[in-house]
């Protein structure tokens, strides 16, 4: 839309036209804002879903960056303890293999059945190992790629290359946000380091660039950087804050208005006012101090391997708790350490990363379960892709595309239940297999959303999250 002034009108000032322009638009934003309001009021707002009555309302996803080893963790397999030190792998170095594949190793942790589902899990999650049966297992995912960018693109936007929306961009596209007072998408990454892909994880690709995600450094001491004016500048404060923010309003508005088809300046308009409203809502949000010590303890937040990873979760259950509709809790950063990309050896690198994640996890579903929340909260569990069964150097594991796992639990899915199987070494999916289009669908699904019907028209393409395939996994559905 273009703006022009009539050369028979009386020139106006300046000032007055901005004023009278910006009050325009502030009234029409106004509007939207108090209908926003009106429709938090209804009854069960955010759970009707876009096509079909919703079992989920929000999501918590809870990403191990740099891939879990499946046989070390949820997927036992006694034949690599049979099997142990014979070359079995492929002969010629598979793409995305590191380094040509070893003689086959058997875990170096030990496995026990838990719960009434009589759940295999390795010793490094005892505290998993006890929730087991509140647990939904999918345990033949697979991807294509076996390298960590295209396989961390795959798992969050449906596709190995950049620019498209990640999973909870298009959730915020298709469903909006429940509350107003806090972002609809937030990530808690690791703060040792963003993942592999940076912020490109997160990132609304070609959706409107309002529904990228809200990245939060929760250990800082002030998660959302510039909320409020240095104290250093005092008449920045009170009424000259107000009046600043309601000027730039006007303003941003009018610039918006000229340029209707760039998305990137409605999302900073958005991001403005949603900082505004912040301030009032996130200092509560963020202040973990009114938790009980009971919640600090359980959470692993009295112990330095634990107190990272349980803030976060705990973080993430506050923010769902208040109205955000999908938070992404990240545990290590991208390279080669602090991660779950064990190369070098198994045995001292996988522990201290399953150590720091475990007891957290373990009360984040707790705690939801004891606050009615996981009866619409989806939790899910991911990575994006397994390890071989074979040994890299000695004793180390290699990626591996060919089967991993990922868990569920909560709104919708049956619990205590597992659904695909790996062959006897975990190297390939067997049965059951599923990947991210699946995996995405069902999600979706949960949320009241038909996959194939939630749809962005770019480049004369009706793109979606799941591209041209995934099926809703009914297997698992409650």
């Amino acid at each position: 839309m273009t703006m022009r002034l009539r050369e028979d009108l009386p020139t106006l000032p300046r000032r007055r036209l901005l004023t009278d322009v910006g009050g325009g638009f502030g009234a029409i934003a106004a509007s939207a804002w108090l209908a926003g309001e009106a429709a938090a009021a209804l009854p069960g707002r955010g759970l009707e879903g876009l096509h079909h009555p919703a079992k989920a309302r929000r999501v918590i996803q809870l990403f191990m960056n740099g891939g879990a080893s499946p046989m070390d963790t949820f997927d036992y397999k006694p034949a690599l303890e049979r099997l142990d030190g014979q070359m079995l792998g492929p002969t010629e170095k598979p793409e995305g293999f590191t380094a040509a594949a070893g003689a086959v190793m058997k875990s170096p942790f030990a496995f026990a059945r838990h719960g009434e589902s009589g759940r295999w899990v390795s010793s490094v999650f005892p505290h998993q190992a006890g929730i087991v049966d509140r647990l939904t297992f999918l345990m033949a995912m697979t991807s294509t790629s076996n390298v960590h960018g295209p396989a961390s693109y795959m798992m969050n936007t449906g596709f190995t290359l950049p620019g498209f929306p990640c999973l909870g961009a298009w959730i915020s596209y298709g469903l909006g946000s429940i509350s107003d007072e806090l972002p609809e998408f937030v990530v808690l990454p690791d703060p040792r380091g963003l993942p592999y892909n940076q912020k490109a994880n997160f990132t609304a690709g070609f959706l409107p660039a309002r529904h990228q995600g809200t990245v939060i450094d929760a250990g800082a001491s002030e998660p959302v950087p510039d909320l409020f004016a240095s104290e250093a500048y005092g008449f920045a404060r009170g009424q000259a804050d107000r009046d600043t923010r309601d000027a730039l309003h006007r303003i941003n508005r009018w610039h918006a208005a000229r340029h209707p088809a760039d998305s990137r300046l409605e999302a900073r308009l958005a991001a403005g006012e949603l900082a505004a409203r912040m301030q009032l809502s996130a200092p509560e949000a963020f202040d973990l101090a009114s938790e009980t010590r009971g919640t600090h303890a359980a959470y692993g937040l009295d112990r330095p391997e634990t107190e990272d990873f349980g803030r976060r979760c705990l973080l993430a259950r506050r923010l769902i708790e208040r109205g955000t509709r999908f938070v992404q809790v990240w545990s290590g950063p991208q390279g080669a350490v602090n991660n779950w990309d064990n190369h070098g050896n198994i045995q001292t690198e996988l522990p201290p990363m399953a150590l720091s994640v475990d007891q957290p996890i373990t009360a984040l579903v707790k705690d939801l379960e004891a606050r009615g929340l996981l009866a619409d909260t989806l939790v899910v569990w991911s990575t994006e892709f397994g390890r071989t069964p074979f040994a890299q150097g000695s004793l180390g594991r290699d990626h591996n595309g060919g089967s991993f796992v990922t868990w569920l639990t909560g709104a919708g899915v049956k619990p205590g239940v597992a659904h695909g199987a790996s062959d006897e070494l975990g190297y390939q999916a067997a049965e059951g297999t599923t990947s991210c289009y699946d995996l995405h669908a069902t999600i979706l699904h949960l949320l009241g959303i038909d996959h194939e019907r939630l749809t962005f028209r770019t480049a004369g393409i009706d793109r979606r999250l799941t591209d041209v395939h995934g099926h809703v996994i009914g297997e698992v559905l409650a």
